[in-house]
């Protein structure tokens, strides 16, 4: 069924419901005493419209699922399905093409047995899109019976629509934690898998990172799962490198903004800073590629420096600052300007200059604010992939040197994940140990930033 018809049965009732529960209140306006309602019509009419698309809108979500499964099965039970092969990946293609044919979505079989197998699928569909129609109908004749029955002149719509509203609200706000909560579950067990099959301290403390996904998943070597070079790399291109551009660059431009330059100048400067938030990564991976890289492999070469790296993590850290300087630079700039008139014009009328009522004066103050904008800005640097894909390598190296080519956390999972790797293989469960770890870290970081954060709030207010 496509998904216009569900929404537009749902928006069309619901408004029918809507103006009719609506006349209703007014009948009843007209007719109580004083011309007094326990809630305005409005209200009525939301009440009813509400118990009518909602519980519409909900059994097609549901629908939408049972009813492939039912189409799958009545297509399967047919005389046309005997002759498909009994399993294999030329079963599941005729079976999706045959599908896509009686939907509309394949213009050209590929396979015979899939046009004759597109009439029963076209059966199907049509039948259980008029069952689900019909039982959507009754279920919204059911919400509008409900709603109609209770609607007087004495019912409180307006709390009940608001309890409605609430809960709807209070869903939303579920949703996040839920996701979050699954993310953490799955990444747990995933991870015990893990450990199950490498040592917790081989992968943690072991310096060589070369997985094998085609080695024996039962008699794995430990000593290819050592994930120090991934940490290392994720810190040194994401935590120091990029930190070294983004940090000092963000705070002088912030400071800039807020208390040299003209209002005419922010107005045009502070968007355009702004802007380099909004490009995509895969440009500035571009950029560090074809751009950054080379410059910096010629720049060392003519320094003296031997066999410098095409795929630096300097060419990588450099471009990864440039892209978070937004994130510090915003923060800063908001946290510098919320600060009170009143302490600037005490520094300055006890004979500060401006330098010193910057430094002493206003950073303080507005610490908790440059705190978040730089912990946002790490985490950020530490879950970028497609820079350091581009610019720096995949191959995981334990070196200093920022002109050798390393490898990051984020990159390595991509890496494990892509392919058809069993998800039975220590090689593809490491992925998951790495997004466990990274996870740990992320959340280190956010307790750190809200401590920061509330010791300096606490000396400041």
């Amino acid at each position: 069924m496509s998904p216009a018809i569900p929404l537009l049965l749902a928006l069309g009732l619901g408004l029918a419901g809507w103006l009719v529960a609506r006349a209703r209140a007014w009948t009843f306006k007209r007719a109580a005493p004083h011309g007094r309602l326990a809630a305005l019509p409005k209200y009525h009419a939301w009440y009813a419209a509400l118990w009518i698309a909602v519980p519409l809108l909900l059994f097609f979500l549901v629908w939408d699922y049972a009813s492939g499964q039912l189409i799958m099965a009545h297509v399967l039970a047919s005389p046309e399905a005997a002759a498909l092969p009994k399993f294999g990946l030329r079963r599941a293609t005729i079976i999706n093409e045959a599908w896509g044919i009686a939907n509309g979505t394949t213009a050209r079989a590929l396979n015979e047995e899939s046009v004759a197998l597109a009439e029963p699928f076209r059966q199907a569909i049509s039948r259980y899109q008029l069952i689900g129609i019909g039982i959507g109908l009754l279920i919204a004749g059911a919400g509008a019976a409900w709603a109609f029955l209770r609607l007087k002149p004495d019912f409180a719509a307006r709390t009940k629509v608001e309890r409605l509203v609430l809960a709807a609200l209070l869903i939303a706000s579920l949703v996040a934690i839920l996701t979050t909560l699954g993310i953490f579950v799955t990444l747990v067990f995933e991870t015990f898998r893990f450990f199950g099959m490498i040592s917790p301290i081989d992968f943690l403390f072991g310096t060589q990172w070369n997985p094998d996904p085609m080695g024996n998943p039962n008699n794995p070597d430990p000593s290819r799962y050592g994930a120090i070079p991934l940490f290392w790399g994720t810190i040194f291109i994401g935590a120091i490198i990029a930190m070294i551009v983004a940090i000092p660059l963000g705070m002088m431009s912030a400071i800039y903004l807020t208390q040299y330059a003209k209002p005419g100048l922010r107005k045009w400067v502070k968007p355009a800073l702004e802007v380099l938030a909004g490009v995509p990564t895969v440009v500035y991976g571009y950029f560090a590629a074809l751009t950054v890289a080379p410059f910096i492999r010629d720049i060392a070469l003519a320094l003296g420096a031997s066999n410098p790296s095409s795929e630096s993590a300097l060419a990588a850290g450099l471009v990864m600052g440039v892209m978070i300087i937004p994130f510090v630079s915003s923060m800063a700039d908001d946290s510098i300007a919320a600060v009170p008139q009143a302490m600037r014009d005490g520094s300055l009328a006890m004979g500060a200059t401006a330098n010193e009522t910057i430094r002493r004066v206003l950073v303080p103050a507005a610490l908790p604010g440059i705190v978040g904008g730089v912990m946002l800005a790490v985490s950020r640097a530490i879950g970028e992939t497609m820079i350091v894909v581009m610019a720096a390598s995949t191959a995981a190296s334990l070196s200093a040197n920022p002109l050798d080519s390393m490898t990051t956390v984020t990159v390595q999972i991509v890496a494990l994940l892509t392919g058809e790797g069993s998800f039975d293989h220590p090689a593809t469960l490491a992925a998951f140990a790495l997004g466990f770890v990274l996870f740990l870290v992320t959340l280190a970081l956010n307790f750190v930033a809200l401590r920061v954060v509330k010791r300096f709030r606490e000396a400041y207010e």
